[in-house]
């Protein structure tokens, strides 16, 4: 083996009864090199699997918005197109020879159309003219998202609340928040964040709350395949960080309101 081509390979020990605490090694450049991606790609399969979040922003390459809507129908169609053939599926058959075509329009117009900032709802705000001082709550939103890690539906509920401080915003205006944001590929906490800061941004207000739940079906349906578990998450700003005042937001999420 020739030395320039030679790299030292540490790890730990696996045994506790040797006096070393190391184990070295010699790997070529090539063999670290594949160790090395090994290593990363298990790191990234488990934090998928876990459900972990790198940012509370959703993040988005510079170029995002370069292509428009078709000429991201066109290659998205390509792409589902090939791994259905590797599949082995055939496509010349009449219930699959649209199908590429109709996940790529799905993608980019309807299950992640909130990536696109032009799609953002216009939230118009009132002055609260009949100075209703108390919690106002929104609660039962149906939520549909995506799971980012595997992109399998995220089915939920989410329930909102906000203390005005002389601001109010129309009610729908609120569902189309949740629908603006669970309309991308997400981590449930993000989702849950970014509801909350833009409600904030709106209402000029710290005071807002959001709680959701909902089922994710890489959960349900895949893995461990527990169909009756859901994940609750909150984000709680300004008044609501106190104990009384998140009491009674959670209680109302309680009320039974079956009409």
């Amino acid at each position: 083996m020739v030395l320039g081509t030679t790299i030292i390979y540490v790890v730990k020990a696996c045994r506790t009864d040797v006096k070393s605490r190391i184990n070295v090694y010699l790997c070529t450049l090539d063999e670290t090199a594949m160790k090395a991606k090994q290593a990363l790609e298990e790191q990234f399969e488990d934090r998928g699997n876990d459900h972990l979040a790198s940012s509370s922003d959703t993040p988005l390459r510079e170029d995002a918005f370069e292509l428009n809507d078709e000429e991201k129908v066109e290659r998205i169609q390509n792409n589902v197109r090939e791994i259905m053939l590797t599949l082995g599926l055939d496509l010349t058959d009449d219930s699959l020879k649209g199908t590429p075509k109709r996940v790529a329009k799905m993608y980019v117009k309807e299950l992640f159309g909130g990536l696109h900032p032009d799609r953002k709802p216009e939230s118009s705000t009132f002055s609260n003219k009949y100075k209703y001082g108390e919690m106002l709550v929104e609660k039962n939103i149906v939520l549909y998202s995506t799971c980012e890690h595997h992109l399998l539906p995220i089915v939920g509920r989410a329930h909102i609340a906000y203390i005005s401080n002389g601001t109010v915003v129309g009610l729908s205006k609120m569902n189309r928040i949740v629908d603006y944001f669970a309309k991308r590929p997400q981590v449930q906490e993000r989702l849950n964040i970014q509801i909350v800061r833009e409600l904030q941004k709106v209402l000029g207000t710290q005071d807002v709350a959001c709680v959701i739940d909902a089922k994710h079906l890489c959960v349900n349906s895949r893995g461990i395949r527990d169909i009756e578990s859901s994940t609750v998450t909150s984000e709680y700003g300004g008044k609501f960080k106190e104990k009384a005042v998140r009491r009674e937001f959670l209680d109302y999420i309680n009320l039974d309101t079956d009409f």
